[in-house]
């Protein structure tokens, strides 16, 4: 497996970058590629350059955007250009896609064997387990907590000054910054994910009370549950590789892990279904774990080997200080306890969704599951921009340039607000036909398609709110200090979710639940909104609200079309066809008629790309 940039000659297929030479000793040059100087007084190390030989502690924090992001020792001089940017956020798009369509074949897969039954609420209530592990694992948590931290160990070692030959290696004054976080995080991590998967696996029967306590069969969800429970070690690790690869600038691998995941499970499924049932589907989820650690593990052995010799050559650093001499922690421990309440709470809706679900008819947990999984893939997609260019944002962070970090948070709010109401608007239109063509074959029949299709509609409501979220949470965690408004918005709208749920499925049943989801998030995301410019990146939030309403506007538009023609057409995959088309071209005109951000670059950017090839 190979990184993004820096790729061996044998992956040419991944993009490179060109290198960026250590600086020699002495004074530190402005770097050549800077921009400009932000607006405000210039800095201390602009007019007064360190003496030969030493790095003052508060200027290795407060260095250029550029000089930071590009890591000296590991040829990322363009970590931050735009064209990089794209090429990551292409090819990690393409892998999440492969991921996720693999997980609508896993979806298909475990509907064709055992349709929207008992047996599979009763493999759902388990599912549980790895969506919680992969939101506070993976996803969020983790990610949150450690891509800003791994950021600036590499911000601080690329300010820091090769030693003098002769000097002797690593000491305890001065140990490399990557190497120091990993030292002090990863033995810890290892012994608290252990200790959480054999719990999990003795309260397996306490899990599946709380979790659904009106599901018939409970010991087979206890059976599923204890097979699952072994995800909360593999996902530890596997996200814990993730934070550190894309910190690096390797997007690649990280973006593999859900292919390497969904094989894992669908391949189990089919060669051990006959006999071990929708208990199969829980075994996979184990080693579709061990594969997310397997497809990353080569990588970051490699990145910490090629550091060793760069780790020797650091200068010392005055003793008493945190590794990197801005004399704190890389992981700032009041960090993680606002990071993991959000990410838990966020994850808690699905564990509402299921308890309310739970005394329905059978399959409606499973209605709700598969409706979700199909719905969230545009939001998915619109993410992946955000994934990729969140080392840039934590860098910009740290190194105090809050302008570049605005810029790039409101182009990646603007392009995700774009790719996700596209997606949403889509979904309405055509979720039966899209169900259709996706589950309806063996067990799943057509009340299970339109039960679902409902479903699927009333949560594309929510989509716009859950990309916002998703990636404006990522503008709060990017600095190492406490922020609780996040947890905070989010626990009001976990209540807004549980309430409106719990008023609505006595009517609306399932769709009762769904409602209070996008009510929720919908609230969660404009308290995160409104609030970002205050608490972290001074987004424009007039102008950004004014931009999304336009694009709203839109995509409300392109779904009334779209429905209306993929309704003429009785088919289900013309029909889909069709409707998408007219999506997305009902949704280009009026956005460009409404002036929407961002859709002029778009269409400038694809007719460019035609007219080279012509």
């Amino acid at each position: 497996m190979t990184d993004l940039p820096g790729a061996t000659q044998s992956a040419p297929a991944e993009p490179t970058v060109p290198a960026h030479r250590p600086p020699p000793p002495g004074p530190e040059p402005a770097p050549e590629s800077a921009p400009g100087p932000a607006p405000g007084p210039p800095s201390a190390s602009a007019s007064a350059p360190a003496s030969a030989g030493t790095t003052p502690p508060k200027e290795a924090d407060s260095a250029t955007a550029d000089s930071l992001a590009a890591d000296s020792d590991s040829g990322r001089g363009a970590y931050l250009s735009n064209r990089f940017l794209a090429r990551a956020a292409l090819l990690t798009a393409l892998l999440t896609a492969a991921g996720a369509l693999l997980g609508l074949v896993r979806d298909q897969t475990i509907a064709h064997l055992y349709g929207a039954g008992p047996g599979t609420d009763a493999f759902l209530v388990a599912w549980t387990v790895p969506e919680v592990a992969s939101t506070l694992l993976i996803e969020d948590a983790m990610a949150l907590i450690l891509v800003p931290a791994f950021s600036l160990a590499l911000a601080r070692r690329a300010a820091r000054e090769p030693l003098p030959a002769g000097s002797p290696p690593d000491g305890a004054s001065g140990r490399d910054p990557v190497h120091a976080l990993l030292r002090t995080t990863l033995p810890t991590l290892l012994l608290a994910l252990s200790a959480g998967a054999v719990l999990l696996m003795l309260a397996a029967p306490w899990v599946v009370a709380l979790l659904a306590p009106g599901l018939p069969d409970t010991r087979l969800a206890v059976d599923c549950t204890r097979l699952t429970a072994t995800c909360a070690f593999s996902f530890g690790i596997a996200g814990y590789c993730s934070a550190a690869l894309r910190a690096h600038g390797s997007f690649v691998p990280p973006a593999m892990i859900y292919v390497a995941y969904n094989i894992g499970i669908i391949a189990t499924m089919l060669v051990l279904s006959d006999r071990l049932g929708v208990r199969a589907a829980a075994a996979g989820v184990a080693v579709g774990g061990c594969l997310m650690v397997l497809v990353q593990a080569p990588v970051v052995l490699r990145r910490l080997r090629e550091r060793r010799a760069t780790a020797e050559r650091t200068a010392p650093e005055p003793s008493g200080e945190q590794p990197g001499g801005a004399g704190r922690p890389l992981v700032a421990l009041g960090l993680l306890a606002p990071v993991i309440v959000f990410a838990l709470t966020r994850q808690s809706q699905v564990l509402i969704e299921r308890f309310l679900a739970a005394p329905l008819p059978a399959g409606a947990i499973s209605h709700l599951n598969y409706a979700q999984k199909v719905a969230q893939m545009p939001m998915v997609l619109s993410l992946m921009l955000c994934t990729v260019t969140f080392p840039v944002v934590a860098r910009a962070m740290a190194a105090g340039d809050t302008d570049r970090a605005r810029r790039r948070v409101e182009r990646d709010l603007a392009l995700a607000g774009v790719i996700v109401l596209v997606g949403a608007a889509t979904v309405v239109a055509c979720a039966p036909q899209i169900i259709e063509i996706l589950f309806q074959r063996g067990a799943f029949d057509r009340a299970d398609t339109a039960a679902t299709a409902a479903v699927m509609r009333v949560y594309a409501l929510g989509l716009l709110s859950h990309t916002l979220v998703g990636a404006l949470v990522r503008c709060y965690f990017s600095a190492a200090r406490p922020l609780w408004f996040p947890a905070l918005a989010m626990l009001l709208g976990l209540a807004l979710t549980t309430a409106g749920g719990a008023l609505l499925v006595g009517t609306w049943g399932v769709l009762g639940i769904a409602a209070g989801n996008a009510l929720g998030i919908t609230v969660t995301a404009v308290l995160l909104l409104h609030g970002v410019a205050r608490h972290s990146v001074p987004v424009r939030v007039r102008h950004m609200t004014g931009g999304l309403v336009k694009l709203s506007a839109a995509a409300a538009a392109a779904t009334g079309a779209g429905w209306l023609c993929g309704a003429l057409i009785p088919a289900p995959l013309p029909g889909a066809a069709v409707a998408c088309l007219v999506v997305a071209a009902v949704f280009l005109v009026i956005a460009r008629a409404v002036q929407a951000p961002e859709i002029d670059s778009l269409v400038r950017s694809v007719t460019g790309r035609f007219a080279n090839v012509r």
